[in-house]
């Protein structure tokens, strides 16, 4: 991209034509788990990148967890260096490829843009992950200044966003950061839980040889709270601090006859066995997974929307079964149009209540009750109610998208760790200390689940009031919970 001296205005700016992002064809995508979103051509990232009015007030940077400067990036686009952009959303994003690919911009920055109030939002997204694939594609990622050695170790327990954001905060600001991993290969899940054609590995395992590099120390296969306890790390092992980033991993599932069938699976783990067990190369690989030719998934969350995209490419006929009407989803915007590109079927407004067995205690078929939505209530959101009728379809496998709780093993472990009746860690709003001395938490372990740019916020939050405490500043801890109930989809 070559340099550009731009002098349009606002109103010329706000005429120019929204760039969408070329995907690859559906027809061909579904046959292969190659990533779907082929990226901003030169011109396409320099054509979006004049739509931005450069606010003087931003709206869009306060709507991002991390605090980037939006407008600041999108500028050095525009101005033809893609490498300073990229740079320029590092100072507060350690994850600029990831999050151009997964946050839902849609919800955040983009949702209070300015140019949308009238238009497509400016595309925010697009232009970060253009900005971070230029940076990895052409080599100008830079080692950051690191500050003299503290003397000071830190634990991080989990190596999905809050922790490898953490362990990257933390590094820079010279303490010895040793991640402990309960599987094989860090990322979390980034990993496990979204699928390869919507974030590659070579993405995620960039980023972990990047820390590496820095001097942070992975540990694999080890669980914490069965190996070693909070107690061995700061007493035994020697780290003066630890911080939880284990997630929410314990899956919700429907109470209803059928449950406990054969082929029926949550989608953490119908996802983790396929992602990171490689179960779709079964027999390479012995860990299969039973994705028969139709699968009905139950939820229309951005998880869902995973199960059902990787089901098809499994080779299934997948069908959405959700209790409220497409409008209601709670998946991005973009995620539903793409699955909705690939020719998934769709049974809005219907309540599974029975999963029917064959004579080896198989699923067979489904039993849904169609519903009905009620008026808006005070919140806007509106209620299903049943309406007494039923109908019934052939099914060979289930998968439940119903959100996920706390990982239990560790508060299990510590009685000095509180959490509140749904298993979320309580903690100091501001500095994300929990009621255990030296030990902090951030990302869906305190909020329940949630998106991977507002762990990677707490995250940096967490690991500024951890070097405050490493350096003896006092932080201050009433522990309390940030997110109440953990999200579901409901």
């Amino acid at each position: 991209m070559m340099p550009q001296v731009t002098t349009l205005s606002n109103k010329e700016r706000t005429k120019l034509p929204h760039q969408e992002m070329p995907l690859r064809p559906a027809e061909s995508r579904v046959l292969n788990f190659d990533e779907v979103p082929v990226g901003y051509s030169n011109d396409q990232a320099l054509s979006e990148s004049l739509r931005c009015l450069h606010c003087k007030k931003p709206a869009c940077v306060g709507a991002c967890p991390v605090g980037i400067d939006i407008p600041g990036f999108i500028r050095l686009i525009e101005e033809g260096d893609p490498a300073a952009a990229a740079k320029k959303i590092r100072e507060t994003n350690f994850l600029p490829a990831v999050c151009g690919r997964v946050c839902p911009q849609d919800k955040q920055c983009q949702a209070v843009c300015v140019v949308g109030r009238k238009n497509i939002p400016v595309g925010i997204g697009n232009l970060e992950r253009y900005a971070a694939d230029y940076e990895r594609t052409n080599g100008t990622l830079e080692i950051p200044v690191i500050q003299e050695p503290t003397g000071k170790r830190v634990a991080i327990i989990g190596s999905g966003p809050a922790g490898l954001s953490a362990a990257y905060e933390l590094t820079i600001r010279g303490h010895e950061v040793v991640v402990f991993e309960a599987s094989h290969r860090a990322g979390g899940v980034l990993v496990y839980g979204i699928p390869r054609f919507r974030l590659p590995l070579r993405i995620i395992d960039e980023d972990v040889r990047f820390l590496t590099r820095l001097g942070v120390r992975f540990v694999y296969n080890m669980v914490i709270g069965k190996v070693l306890t909070l107690e061995d790390l700061l007493h035994q092992e020697g780290f003066d601090a630890v911080m939880i980033g284990t997630g929410a991993g314990l899956p919700r599932m429907l109470n209803v006859p059928g449950s406990n069938a054969n082929g029926v699976y949550s989608a953490n783990e119908y996802l983790t066995r396929i992602y990171l067990m490689e179960a779709n190369h079964f027999p390479k690989y012995s860990t299969p997974v039973s994705s028969g030719k139709k699968v009905a998934v139950i939820g229309a969350g951005n998880t869902a929307m995973d199960v059902l995209r990787t089901a098809k490419r499994l080779g299934a006929e997948p069908t959405c079964y959700y209790r409220r009407s497409h409008d209601e989803a709670p998946a991005r915007s973009e995620e539903l149009k793409h699955a909705e590109q690939e020719a998934i079927g769709w049974r809005w407004l219907s309540n599974p209540v029975e999963f029917i067995v064959d004579e080896n205690n198989f699923v067979k078929q489904i039993k849904c009750e169609r519903m009905e939505l009620s008026e808006p209530d005070e919140t806007g959101r509106r209620k299903p109610l049943p309406t007494g009728n039923f109908f019934v379809e052939d099914c060979d496998t289930v998968v439940m998208s119903l959100g996920c709780s706390v990982n239990p093993i560790i508060p299990s472990t510590d009685a000095e760790i509180r959490t509140n009746k749904w298993g979320v860690i309580t903690v100091d709003s501001n500095t994300c200390q929990t009621s255990k001395k030296g030990v902090f938490a951030a990302g869906d372990a305190i909020t329940g689940g949630s998106t991977v740019i507002l762990a990677m916020g707490q995250a940096k939050k967490a690991a500024a009031a951890m070097h405050e405490y490493l350096v003896g500043k006092p932080v201050s801890a009433s522990f309390e919970v940030l997110n109440g109930v953990p999200a579901t989809v409901s």
